[in-house]
């Protein structure tokens, strides 16, 4: 009879392993260490359980998917006999979120020529599938009229606007018509799009609502966003009030209040920003109703307190804006550039920014809501990379690290979207945050990927589909970012941010693995000191100056059998991002 219990209690732990506790047969071995337990060895798997999903991230999960992995090629790779300086432990049943896909989005932008008629840039955009790319870029949002051709402004646009100091300077609109070949027009962007299978998220033209010289400027810039959402009719479902209008080098900072018609004051503030706000999305969402499409406005915020130099705009900015728009925003903006603004600053000082101001920028928000009594919405962080300048930083492989920190960070903080800035910008001496190069960088092919590039794309090749808990022991300089697949894999990102390389030993608890793990290693190159141009996949780099291999998507991993435990060499200043197989 005992026997006979026995068997069954076996065969409905096999039929109920993703929903229930199993323990695992005596002949188990534990794993100690050498992976012969297969995983949480001779103990009880305590199932995962999907968390709540975070109000930060909200609808940015609604197009959750589960994902399987697939082994890729791989070279068969001797693993180090050295002791192991580090362990990482994952806790497979420790959840921490879904993995929203918006959370690895990017900056598209219109002088970057009209991206559809460059085979080699929609080849690399394809295959990084940022899932949400931004239009139309940053600052220039605020002087963009999406339906208007080439020079031809709206009547009551004036011809020059204000700047901080209140001094004349050419308004510079771009225009959503512009057919030239150097730019992108409103429909090469949605083309784009649907040609590499991404969706869009857009930045309407708020401080229009400012400068406009009508009787009624914020009804008739609400009018044109409205008819925006018309004429997109449901191909984009995020949606954007205005750049960085609290910023005192924003179009409509401050306006010329001799061409104003509305007794609006001279200086914006972040009451005004959240009235005018709530005129914008109410115009949006009826434009939707009428299209049967459903969309989400975000609000934009203060990512962090305001420093005592900053304007009186900024210091109540946040305050403000919550004042107004607690009941009207889907979503909520915050825009980060982490580094000290433009300083030479060193790889440490880089990489720890993207460790700790995630963090910092989202319980900046939580306090900010709590002290308003506002509701906590999804944040997107929709412009970010770093400022640091003078040893071409903002090119190289740290850059890269950085970004892949960030990525984690943000899923560990639970933001709901990110977009980096940005696709392509302008070569200034290695001072370009362009994820590719636009043209203008010597001795290297147009369109050639920068480090960074290889960084997100494997970041995003090797996560799963839920983000896991996962601790590190025996050194401060290694990060860990730990993933499962609905498939039955796990993964896991390894950072080493320090100048010392490390042996790490792979520890994880209650699931159990299979025969193989595959990874990949991500290296700097010799060059430049310790902010080199170059990454080294798997020991393969560039073919020019700068960039990386161009077989990055047919590049065989590495992979080694599990008989002796998951133990790898993690090298200086370098990521490994490693998928252990399924049972």
């Amino acid at each position: 009879m005992k026997t006979k219990l026995f068997i069954q209690a076996v065969l409905l732990c096999v039929m109920t392993l993703s929903m229930t506790s199993c323990k695992k047969s005596p002949k188990g071995t534990p794993d100690n260490g050498n992976g012969n337990g297969g995983g949480d060895g001779g103990g009880v798997i305590t199932p995962p359980v999907d968390p709540p999903i975070a109000n930060t991230i909200g609808f940015f999960l609604n197009d959750w998917a589960p994902k399987s992995f697939t082994p890729p090629s791989y070279t068969d790779t001797t693993l180090p006999t050295a002791a192991p300086s580090v362990t990482i432990n994952i806790d497979a049943s420790s959840i921490i979120t879904k993995v929203p896909g918006p959370v690895f989005g990017q900056n598209a932008n219109v002088w970057m020529t009209p991206m559809v008629t460059e085979p080699v840039l929609m080849n690399h955009i394809t295959n990084l599938h940022p899932n949400v790319i931004r239009f139309p870029g940053g600052s220039l949002s605020d002087v963009y009229f999406w339906n208007a051709p080439d020079g031809v402004k709206p009547t009551d646009a004036p011809g020059t606007l204000l700047d901080a100091n209140g001094n004349t300077i050419a308004a510079g609109y771009w225009y959503g018509k512009n057919s030239q070949s150097w730019t992108a027009s409103l429909d090469n962007y949605y083309s784009m799009l649907q040609q590499t299978g991404n969706q869009g998220i857009i930045t309407v033209n708020y401080a229009y609502a400012r400068y406009g010289t009508g009787s009624n400027p914020v009804t008739t810039a609400a009018h044109l966003a409205a008819d925006w959402v018309r004429y997109d009719n449901g191909h984009t479902k995020y949606w954007e009030i205005g750049n960085e209008d609290n910023g005192t080098w924003e179009a409509g900072y401050r306006i010329d209040l001799n061409n104003n018609h509305d007794g609006q004051p001279q200086i914006i503030t972040g009451d005004l920003y959240g009235m005018q706000y709530k005129i914008f999305a109410d115009s949006m969402r009826v434009a939707a109703q009428q299209i049967g499409k459903t969309i989400y406005i975000g609000a934009q915020l203060l990512e962090k307190q305001p420093e005592s130099w900053q304007t009186p705009t900024d210091q109540t900015w946040n305050a403000g804006v919550l004042g107004k728009v607690n009941t009207s925003a889907d979503f909520y903006i915050v825009h980060s550039y982490f580094t000290p603004y433009q300083q030479n600053s060193s790889a440490d000082i880089i990489l720890n920014t993207a460790i700790d101001n995630p963090a910092s920028m989202m319980n900046y928000l939580k306090t900010s809501f709590t002290n308003t009594g506002a509701t906590v919405k999804p944040i997107a962080l929709t412009e970010w990379n770093i400022t640091s300048q003078g040893s071409m930083q903002q090119v190289s492989y740290i850059n890269g690290m950085h970004a892949a920190i960030l990525y984690g960070e943000a899923l560990k903080n639970k933001y709901g979207e990110t977009s980096r800035w940005d696709f392509a910008n302008g070569w200034n001496s290695g001072n370009d945050h362009g994820l590719f190069n636009i043209g203008d960088e010597p001795g290297v092919p147009k369109w050639n990927p920068r480090p960074a590039f290889y960084y997100i794309y494997y970041f995003q090749k090797t996560i799963g589909d839920r983000m896991l808990s996962s601790t590190v022991t025996g050194s401060t300089d290694i990060l860990s970012y730990a993933s499962s697949y609905t498939s039955g894999q796990n993964a896991v990102m390894i950072v080493n941010k320090g100048t010392t390389a490390q042996v790490a030993q792979v520890s994880l608890k209650n699931a159990l693995y299979g025969n193989r793990f595959y990874w990949y290693t991500l290296t700097g190159g010799t060059d430049n000191g310790e902010f080199s141009r170059k990454v080294f996949v798997n020991g393969k780099g560039p073919d020019a100056v700068s960039g990386g291999p161009s077989t990055y998507a047919s590049l065989n991993a590495y992979s080694a059998t599990t008989n002796n435990g998951i133990k790898i060499s993690i090298p200086a200043r370098s990521v490994v991002y490693m998928v252990v197989d399924k049972k």
